[in-house]
């Protein structure tokens, strides 16, 4: 098993790439922390988790609440000698273009996708440097990497986790500290489905993603794949990537 051994937290584990990458983590043998705002959500992961014969607990956290973090990692380091791998996940999407956004909602997008990862990992750092290391796995998106229409919010958020992940790779490499991200392209999600819900034809919209990907249409597992071999030891000499996922939809035009 390549994570036998190692304890990981996952935020927005409650559902989609979150609970995949909970689910992968625990079948290759880690021991998973499924934190985020929904309990039962959380409880639910980590039941498929126990139902397959992996082993986790459940952590209610809301990422943007600084007291409620600090409260989550006192009782974490209470309560386990020794975390791994941090998994910043947790995220929203905000639809609309810059006319269209709401500061609130401009605000509250960044909080979460952004000033989160901040957050979580300086909370964490400092025990990954006593334990001489650590990984910080955080969730980007091709939106961060080419623009698209109506997610100017989004797009920037996942814009500033892949330079955040850049600079905290340069900053941990002394201490052994590993920090990648992933950029998945469109695979069904709750996240997802928020979106096509906000279209007049949802279906021609998805008919074009599917274009738009050379190698057709993926899932949430090819993502959490991912996360498995950053957070393994396999990828040791690996940091400050953003590990695109996206079935080739960013190597450019794709005729129709």
């Amino acid at each position: 098993m390549r994570l036998a051994g190692k304890t990981a937290i996952i935020t927005g584990a409650g559902s989609g790439i979150g609970r995949a990458t909970a689910q992968k983590y625990a079948d290759q043998g880690a021991f998973v922390i499924c934190a985020g705002l929904s309990k039962k959500s959380n409880d639910d992961t980590l039941k498929l988790i126990i139902s397959k014969g992996g082993q986790g607990s459940s952590r209610e956290l809301d990422v943007t609440d600084s007291q409620m973090i600090e409260k989550f990692f006192s009782d974490i380091f209470e309560n386990y000698s020794k975390i791994d791998i941090l998994i910043n996940n947790a995220g929203q999407a905000v639809i609309g273009d810059a006319t269209e956004i709401s500061k609130t909602d401009w605000e509250r997008q960044m909080d979460v996708n952004l000033t989160s990862i901040y957050s979580m990992s300086r909370a964490i750092w400092a025990h990954f440097r006593e334990n001489g290391g650590g990984v910080i796995l955080n969730t980007a998106s091709i939106a961060g990497l080419i623009g698209t229409p109506g997610q100017v919010s989004y797009g920037v958020s996942k814009a500033g986790v892949v330079m955040a992940t850049k600079c905290m790779a340069l900053d941990g490499a002394k201490d052994n500290i590993r920090v990648n991200c992933v950029c998945p392209g469109w695979v069904q999600t709750p996240m997802v489905d928020y979106h096509l819900a906000q279209l007049d034809d949802p279906k021609a919209f998805k008919d074009r993603l599917r274009r738009l990907h050379p190698l057709g249409e993926g899932n949430i597992n090819d993502i959490a794949a991912g996360f498995i071999y950053l957070g393994s030891d396999e990828a040791r000499w690996i940091t400050g990537i953003a590990l695109t996922i996206d079935g080739g939809l960013t190597c450019g035009l794709v005729p129709d």
